[in-house]
């Protein structure tokens, strides 16, 4: 029983984690710009990317951003080395309710940062963008690796409190910290990819980025607060409950 209720913490820590992932992309500081930062990439107009696109284009759009992720992933998952292996440290260096401590550190943390990314509070110093910029970005597809690496590095309005929310989760639990990077990275990357190709459909998601921004917000608050209650556990037992339940229905 115990194996199917950690089964069930997992699984619903990396959906949580991919969600969060896609909220990062779909965030007002990264889905407006994206259509820019594909022409950059590229070296392909805007207008030419929102016009009718030929297979050619296309296979360019595809290969770069896919460069340009690779270089996203490599920063956001060796953060989440980092993190787990800190987590870690800090658990096995002290004794006593530690994990507990830093499960809870991390619910106030992630409560913070929902209200937030909802939009009802705010913090100057984090709508400060600290993201590297290149006057020239270099040539190829290295060049276009570097970009996706100094994008992940810096510290934008709306990845940081999303992302820095993954980070305490893996630092609360080492154990799966990498997946649930991992999983943020796909939420990230799926969305990038598929609105590659479907660039027209940019500005519609825009209009709606405030109400999909406070509904990520009300998700991170009230995983915060099944963090910090501790009610985690209880949940993924009446989860487990509920699917072994249906499984063994089905079996009968």
């Amino acid at each position: 029983m115990g194996g199917i209720e950690t089964d069930t913490m997992l699984l619903v820590g990396m959906f949580l984690a991919m969600g969060a992932g896609a909220l990062s992309f779909l965030s007002p500081c990264v889905l407006p710009i994206f259509p820019a930062y594909l022409s950059y990439i590229t070296g392909i107009s805007v207008r030419e990317l929102k016009g009718k696109q030929d297979i050619k284009i296309r296979r360019k759009l595809l290969s770069h951003s896919v460069y340009f992720l690779l270089g996203v992933s490599l920063i956001f998952i060796s953060l989440g080395v980092g993190a787990s292996f800190l987590g870690q440290w800090i658990q096995g260096l002290l004794s006593g309710s530690t994990g507990l401590l830093i499960q809870r550190l991390a619910g106030i943390f992630i409560i913070i940062m929902g209200l937030f990314v909802a939009g009802w509070i705010n913090f100057k110093w984090l709508m400060s963008e600290k993201r590297f910029q290149f006057s020239e970005k270099p040539v190829g597809y290295l060049g276009t690796f570097f970009v996706g690496m100094g994008f992940a590095a810096g510290w934008t309005p709306c990845i940081g409190p999303i992302f820095g929310s993954i980070l305490f989760l893996a630092a609360s639990n080492p154990t799966q910290g990498v997946i649930y990077t991992i999983m943020y990275v796909i939420g990230f990357a799926l969305p990038f990819l598929v609105l590659t190709f479907f660039l027209g459909s940019t500005k519609w998601i825009v209009r709606h980025t405030g109400i999909i921004m406070k509904i990520g917000g009300i998700v991170m608050i009230v995983m915060g607060l099944v963090l910090f209650s501790g009610e985690m556990t209880r949940i993924t037992a009446f989860l487990s409950q509920l699917a072994e339940g249906t499984w063994l229905e089905k079996l009968g």
